[in-house]
């Protein structure tokens, strides 16, 4: 099992600096881990969060075309019912908990999800992950709901899961100064990318060091979709 995961790890492309093109796309990769056993579970977990995201953007108008990993294309353009594990109730949410917003329901069950694979497979990459992208996501609704003299509390998710001592001052600085939404979220992306060059597990050959990877594919991904038509690539691998 060592051996094999070692071959896997050290067989994936090499990832270049943040803006750079990926070398494969998360459903290549997706593909070269199997479908079937813990590595799998763990690359689809991460995976899972771009399709939801891409879900996300189809249903607002802000993607035409979805290219999913995990979920199938009319799950994502939500034709067809998401997995049962993304329709359960929310394990440990509140039930006196008001959501203004519909689809903040969904995130809290991924986020819950993906907590529960963290500690199934015994991941501290991925709890720690979970724990960072809980606490920036509520970090950045709790700062619009503010600058629209909203109640933050109705737009938080599974706020028990964040780290209360993670510092996301400057990742919202930068974001709240962006001229504009899409360099707003390149700002954001770039958050995301720092915590991860402090928290990844490089040269470990763990299989936390593939979880790390994938979100690393996943954020070379993410960046591409926002340049202009023009600096992409003429030739991109499918996500």
């Amino acid at each position: 099992m060592g051996l094999d995961r070692y071959f896997v790890i050290t067989s994936l492309p090499a990832l270049g600096k943040l803006g750079s093109s990926p070398p494969i796309g998360l459903a290549e990769l997706v593909d070269l881990v199997g479908a079937q056993g813990p590595r799998a579970k763990l690359v689809g977990t991460v995976v899972l969060l771009d399709d939801l995201l891409q879900r996300e953007a189809f249903l607002a108008g802000e993607l035409r075309e979805v290219e999913p990993a995990i979920l199938s294309v009319p799950q994502v353009r939500n034709e067809v019912p998401l997995p049962e594990y993304l329709r359960a109730p929310e394990f440990g949410a509140s039930e006196t908990q008001v959501r203004v917003i519909e689809a903040d329901a969904l995130w809290e069950s991924y986020f819950r999800y993906a907590a529960r694979v963290a500690e199934e497979l015994q991941s501290p990459f991925l709890h720690g992950w979970v724990r960072f992208e809980v606490g920036l996501r509520n970090a950045l609704a709790s700062t619009r709901a503010k600058r629209l003299g909203l109640e933050e509390l109705g737009y938080l998710v599974a706020t028990d899961l964040a780290d209360p001592s993670d510092d996301f001052s400057e990742i919202i600085g930068e974001w709240a100064a962006a001229p504009n939404p899409l360099n707003g979220l390149r700002a954001v992306i770039r958050g995301r990318w720092d915590w991860l060059e402090a928290h990844d597990r490089w040269f470990s050959f763990a299989e936390d060091e593939l979880a790390a990877y994938t979100v690393r594919l996943m954020l070379l991904q993410q960046w591409l979709r926002t340049a202009p038509q023009e600096e992409r690539p003429q030739e991109v691998s499918r996500t």
